[in-house]
Order: structure tokens, then sequence, then C-alpha cells
């Protein structure tokens, strides 16, 4: 079992005994009411809440004693690429950055904003390692970001409940070479050692058929509640009824 909180009231504690001070506090609580709004009804492809996704990134980032900004922004870390405004749109905006920074400040906005420009794929991830000495502290900060995302994924062998495409996705070895590589020259070899337990963890163990969809997926996804989709039902019969009528009057 894994030591990472995945509840907003074990990340909490977490924090206390760690030794965060009040003042860190405040971004952190602040970032999770908005990622809680912004993330309802959201999951990830292993069918993981999406919340508890990002609490355990947090967390993870918090064991390695990260400054509070960098924990909080990483229980927002998905806000631009997931996030639900109610605009029905998904990205950076004005608007949405207005809000984030409203909500958390500045400073963990950036790291934000950051983490969703930074491109991760097998190709950048060689970039990266190849870059690290180039780079600033705070981009160093995000890449950090990265891995403790990747690291989350992992846990509870999340991988092997998703579907056979994100599985092959994340089975390359040089993939998770360069990651370990890069957790060491950041400074972390933690991490670096975390990342290859979870991996041969997940590439040793076998699950149960029973347990698995046939039908599991690659990428995160909403499911509706039943309440919002009857409400959904009614205006479109609404709009439906109305527009009936008036190509009556025509």
């Amino acid at each position: 079992m894994h030591p990472y909180a995945q509840t907003n009231l074990q990340l909490f504690n977490q924090l206390h005994h760690e030794g965060y001070r009040a003042a860190d506090f405040e971004a952190v609580v602040s970032a999770h009411e908005l990622m809680a709004a912004l993330m309802t009804a959201q999951f990830r492809a292993s069918g993981k809440t999406f919340i508890a996704h990002l609490v355990g990134t947090a967390s993870i980032l918090a064991s390695l004693h990260s400054a509070s900004a960098i924990v909080a922004a990483a229980l927002l870390h998905a806000a631009y690429s997931a996030g639900d405004f109610g605009d029905d749109r998904l990205g950076i905006s004005d608007a949405k950055r207005a809000r984030v920074r409203s909500a958390v400040g500045e400073q963990v906005e950036d790291y934000v904003f950051r983490y969703h420009n930074l491109s991760w794929d097998d190709q950048t991830i060689g970039t990266v390692a190849d870059g690290l000495d180039r780079m600033t502290p705070i981009e160093r900060d995000v890449v950090l970001m990265r891995l403790a995302n990747e690291l989350e994924d992992l846990l509870d062998l999340g991988i092997l409940y998703c579907g056979r495409q994100k599985r092959s996705r994340g089975s390359g070895s040089e993939r998770w070479g360069r990651m370990m590589a890069i957790a060491r020259n950041l400074g972390y070899p933690g991490l670096a050692d975390e990342l290859h337990r979870t991996i041969d963890e997940s590439a040793a163990a076998v699950i149960p058929p029973e347990l698995l969809r046939h039908d599991a997926r690659n990428a995160s996804f909403v499911l509706m509640p039943q309440s919002c989709q009857r409400l959904k039902n009614f205006l479109v019969d609404r709009l439906a009824s109305l527009d009936q009528r008036r190509k009556a009057t025509e």
C-alpha cells in the first residue's frame, strides 16, 4: 500500500504532520475548493475519481516537501485541460485564468498555466531530460509536478484498469527510464525509486479478469448525475415542443 493521500482530509493531515505552516494551508484549501467545483463527476480512465488523482498528486509533492504553492497547483494541474468552468470549452482563456488567480493567487495560477503548456509525450520527455540544466527553478518545479502526476497514475495498479491503448502507452521502458533519470537529476532519487517500484509492481501484477471492464477507457471521462440528465432531457423535450409550436404557427 502506498502512503499518499487520496482525500482532502488525508492531505490536510499530511501537511500538518509534515510541518507545513498555517499560512501554507490557505492556498491548498482554496485550491481544493476550486478543484472540487471544476472536477465534479469526472473520472480517470481507470475509473478512479479525478479528485482523488489530483489529491494524490499533491500528496506526492507534499511528501517531497515541495513549496505550498506547488502543492496547491498540483490540485489544479488539470484545470485547463479538463476543468468544467461552465462554458462548455476546454483549454485556457483569460476568464479562466482570472478565476483561478482570484481563488489561489498569481503564483499558484502561474504553475497551473505552465503545467498545461508543458508538452509531455515520448518525444518531449527526452527533450526535457536533455534540457534540465538550462531550465529555471520554476520550470524545474513544473517538471516535478509532471513526474508526480505520472507516479500517481501508477498507484494501486491504476494503469492496469485502463484500456489497452493507455496501458500500452504506459509500458515503454525507455519512457519510464527517462522519467526516472529526470527525477534523479532534479535531486529526487526517492521519487525515481518510487517510480521504479510502481512500474515493476504494475508489470508483475495480474488482475482478476472479473475486475476488468471489457470496455475499459483510454482517457478521462464524465458521468453526468442522473438528476442533471433528467433536467437535460426535460430541456431538450421542452425546446423540441416549443419548436413544433413555432412551426405550427408559421
